[in-house]
Order: C-alpha cells, then sequence, then structure tokens
C-alpha cells in the first residue's frame, strides 16, 4: 500500500548522516548502523578493522552492521561503494501515559470498553497458538497475574533487568491489551485464552526512550524467533535508514508491522508508523470520537481505542501523590517522571515558572500555572529556585496528566486542575504545604495514545490471522482495511484512516469473499 511518506523515508539517509556528523564533532569514537551492497559484509568488515572500527552487532540478514568507529573515519566510510547508507540513528520513544487512577482489581475480572469495541470478544481464539505476535516495547512483568501464564519468549536489548522485567510498566500494558488471560481477575485482553505466543523484544528501559537502531535490531529479532505481527507502540519524529531497511525486509518474509501514529495531535509522521510496510494506528475513545492527541496525516491507515483504556502493570510501576494545604487535601496526579519524595513548606507564586532565581523559593513550595515551557523546566526552575516541591495547576478544565520526559529532578512534582489551582492563588499562599510522590501497589492502570490503539489492531490482526493462516500478511492487512468501521469522512480519511479495526467483520469477510478480498 502506497504511503506519501515514501519519499522522506528515501531521504532518511541524508539526515542520519548529518547527525553523525553532529555527533562525531563531539565524540572520539562514534556507534553507527552501516547499510552495505549485497554481499559486501567482509569487505565493510575489513574497511572498518583497517579504520580502527569493530563490529559491535551484526544485522547481515539486512545486509547491515551497527559498529563502532573513529570519527574521524566516517567520512570515508560514507564514501566507501560498498556502502548504502550510515546511520547514527533517531531517537524513538513510547507513545503513551497514564490517565485517570483505575480502580485495583483483584477478586473481579473488568472487560474493558476496547474488546468488544473490536468484536476480539465476538471470534475464538482457540486458534491463536498458531500465531506469535512480537511486542517491542520496554519488557513484561513475567510473574503478573493476568500475565504468568501466556507462552513468551524474549530478547532483552537494554541494560535494564531482563525482557520479563519492566522498568517502566508501557510494555506490561500492551501486553495486557493484546492477551491478559480470561481467569477472574483483573482484565481480559483481545486473545484471553493464554494460547497466543508472545516474543517480547525489550527495548526500553525507565526512561522510556531508545535509538531507531536499537528498534530495527529488536524487529529482526522479531522475525528470527518467529514472529507473524510486530506491535511498535513507540514512534519518532524522522525516518531511520536501517529501520526502513528493515521493515522492508520483514514485509518481504511476511510479517505484519503495525505501529502507533503519533501523540502529537498534529499532521506529521511517526516512524516507523509512516513507512509503506508498517499500518500506522489512531486512537480514539470510548465515544469513537478521534483522540485530540492522535495524529492526522495520510499514513493512518486503521483506528482503535487509545483512551483510558485499562491494562496490566507491575506492582509499585506506578505513582499517586498527595498535596496538603493549611490541613486541606487537594486532589493531583503525580507527574510522571517525579522522584518518590516528599516536600514540605508554604505555599509560594511561582508563576508561570519561566525563570529560575536562586533563593527566591527556598523552603517553599512553588504553585506553578501551566504554559509557555515544559513541565520539566517549571519544575527545573522551581528546583534550583530553592524550592521544595512544585505544583502545577492546569490552563483549561480537567485534571492535569503531566511528566518530566527525561529530566531528573530532585523534588515532588503533580499536577492539579485550574479551579483548584486558581483557588490556592487566591486564598491559600504562605500556607504550609505538604507534596509527596509514592509507588502504588496497583496492578491494573488506566493508560491514554495511540501506543494503547496499536496492541488493539495487532492483537485482532493476530486474532483474525489464526483463523485464516492461507492468507498472506499484506491480505490480512487488506481485510482488517476492507472491513474496518468506518468513522468520520466517508471512506479513508486523515482521522481515522480506514476506520476502527474490527475483529469478526474481518473474519466474516474473509469467510464469505477469501483473502484480502
Amino acid at each position: 500500500m502506497f504511503k506519501p511518506s515514501l519519499i522522506v523515508a528515501a531521504l532518511g539517509a541524508a539526515f542520519s548522516l548529518t547527525a553523525v556528523s553532529v555527533q562525531a564533532q563531539n565524540n572520539d569514537r562514534v556507534s553507527v548502523a552501516v547499510g552495505h551492497k549485497a554481499g559486501a559484509a567482509a569487505a565493510v568488515r575489513n574497511d572498518v578493522t583497517k579504520a580502527g572500527g569493530r563490529v559491535l552487532h551484526d544485522m547481515s540478514a539486512a545486509d547491515a552492521m551497527v559498529i563502532e568507529l573513529p570519527a574521524k573515519a566516517l567520512a570515508a566510510l560514507a564514501k566507501n561503494k560498498n556502502v548504502d547508507f550510515v546511520d547514527a540513528g533517531v531517537p524513538r520513544r513510547i507513545l503513551g501515559g497514564k490517565g485517570p487512577r483505575s480502580t485495583a482489581l483483584t477478586s473481579t475480572q473488568t472487560v474493558p470498553y476496547g474488546i468488544p469495541m473490536v468484536q476480539a470478544d465476538q471470534v475464538s481464539d482457540s486458534a491463536a497458538g498458531n500465531r506469535n505476535l512480537c511486542i517491542v516495547d520496554s519488557g513484561i512483568d513475567g510473574t503478573h497475574e493476568d500475565l504468568a501464564a501466556i507462552p513468551k519468549t524474549g530478547e532483552n536489548f537494554t541494560k535494564s533487568g531482563r525482557w520479563d522485567t519492566d522498568e517502566n510498566s508501557h510494555g506490561t500494558h500492551v501486553a495486557g491489551t493484546i492477551a491478559a488471560l480470561n481467569n477472574s481477575v483483573g482484565v481480559v485482553g483481545v486473545a484471553p485464552s493464554g494460547t497466543l505466543k508472545l516474543h517480547i523484544a525489550k527495548v526500553f528501559d525507565a526512561a522510556g526512550s531508545a535509538s531507531s537502531v536499537v528498534i530495527a535490531r529488536a524487529m529482526l529479532s522479531c522475525w528470527q524467533a518467529g514472529s507473524n505481527v510486530v506491535s511498535m507502540s513507540l514512534g519518532g519524529d524522522s525516518a531511520s535508514p536501517i529501520e526502513q531497511r528493515v521493515s522492508t525486509l520483514l514485509a518481504k518474509k511476511g510479517l505484519l508491522l503495525i505501529a502507533a501514529a503519533g501523540n502529537d495531535g498534529n499532521t506529521a509522521t511517526s516512524f516507523p508508523a509512516g513507512f509503506p510496510e508498517v499500518v500506522s494506528v489512531a486512537a480514539i475513545d470510548a465515544n469513537k470520537a478521534r483522540a485530540g492527541f492522535s495524529q492526522v496525516n495520510a499514513d493512518v491507515e486503521l483506528a482503535a481505542p487509545g483512551v483510558a483504556v485499562q491494562s496490566t502493570v507491575p506492582a509499585f510501576s506506578q505513582t499517586g501523590s498527595s498535596v496538603d494545604v493549611g490541613g486541606m487535601a487537594v486532589p493531583s496526579q503525580s507527574m510522571d517522571g517525579s522522584p518518590r519524595v516528599s516536600g514540605a513548606g508554604a505555599l509560594a507564586d511561582f508563576a508561570l515558572g519561566e525563570t529560575a532565581t536562586p533563593g527566591s523559593m527556598a523552603g517553599k513550595v512553588c504553585l506553578i500555572k501551566r504554559g509557555n515551557i515544559s513541565f520539566a523546566q517549571k519544575v527545573v526552575n522551581c528546583q534550583a529556585s530553592g524550592g521544595a516541591g512544585a505544583v502545577i495547576f492546569n490552563n483549561t478544565a480537567g485534571e492535569l496528566f503531566g511528566t518530566l520526559g527525561e529530566t531528573m529532578t530532585a523534588i515532588p512534582s503533580v499536577g492539579i486542575t485550574q479551579a483548584d489551582g486558581e483557588a490556592l492563588l487566591a486564598g491559600k499562599l504562605g500556607e504550609a504545604t505538604s507534596v509527596a510522590v509514592f509507588g502504588l501497589p496497583d496492578l491494573y492502570a488506566s493508560y491514554n495514545g495511540t501506543s494503547m490503539a496499536t496492541p488493539h489492531a495487532s492483537a485482532v490482526a493476530a486474532l483474525v490471522w489464526s483463523l485464516h493462516t492461507s492468507c498472506s500478511a499484506e491480505q490480512i492487512r487488506a481485510s482488517l482495511a476492507k472491513s474496518a468501521m468506518d468513522l468520520g469522512a466517508p471512506g479513508r480519511d486523515a482521522e481515522f484512516g480506514h476506520g476502527l479495526v474490527q475483529a469478526k467483520a474481518a473474519h466474516d469477510r474473509i469467510t464469505a469473499l477469501g483473502c484480502g478480498q
């Protein structure tokens, strides 16, 4: 299926080489992915060795390798007649985050709204054992009560834990949407019988970001592990040549690749979703309306539930928070990335938190209005001014779910509603205030993102394919598109693609008309 972003992808090598050059200015040695001509691996290895480099990772299946070499040797390598591209990699990040706290489900089982919405409850997964679904994410909590019995293998591409541990919680949440067991506790997934095989390619640690080079290596491992479907709840702004090459290879090998469309709420293309071989999935809410954060572009192919999706998480991976002002509890949401600490002091107006003034907030808790700069920078400025904690209030209606990204801070930070923030600003400044962020024992959580939509679509693809194994990946892709519930403008559109992915409709269509018809 043609995608306009193919042109962008073709230019990726030039953009990546620029990134390499920037990196080379600041490092004596650099690590890059090198794509080479077919049959030229030995020659390129020899040239790398002669240049004082070494091969870190073999990617010969894709006519590529990851190497480390002196920065001064990069220019010659890029001009090597056997080299197609030199790729320093571009950032990839998880595309989901927490929503309102879910009730800790232990003694009862809940069916998340997305399961019937994609018709997973209308199709048997008794044959799902003939499919293998690869999750490229932050690992999985292999001991979780809703996931432990699922057949799974894995590989760890990080320095954090093992493939069957999850220091971020995102991968475990994705896995639950795909395959949480029908076992009387927690939630159920799209394929809840415990027969669908999972392969876990762990690429993210607690920070939730990685290079596209790592993602490409993980994608190769999916194929090598015998996976049929690859689910990638991740993305980034720029195309990567090595990621594109691996996507092309895996599609030729008969794998179905599915990725998140992106969470910036604009028309930009996210990769790898933007590659022509990859199904791009947008997010909708329980009312089938497009999530405000979901990307809108011609690459969007399918839509699936991605707002307030309940699924599995490791115990104590989620954080809660408390705010007390003059003996009055104020409802709050911990900032993602906030340290689990407490702080106390008089409540002080820190305005928009745009400027750090050492000592100005010493022994105080900063009350900050949302706007202009990132949450992370606001907290950093509060801390640099001596603040003991940061309370950021919204500039629109609703709760504030913020993130610090990869910024490290030492003080607790939370978000509160606009109404509560304005009330504190008007009548509570100077009062004794305490702020705390702490771990929660919850085994289930509500998340938002195209990250949450992607596993719905990936699992439906595996479920339908398990019942029609004679179909090719491309035919399953076509059948999912043709059977989707049309949303928005008639026909394919930039918000919903072909529409809401439907398991039973796809199964029925293939049964009646054949693969891909």
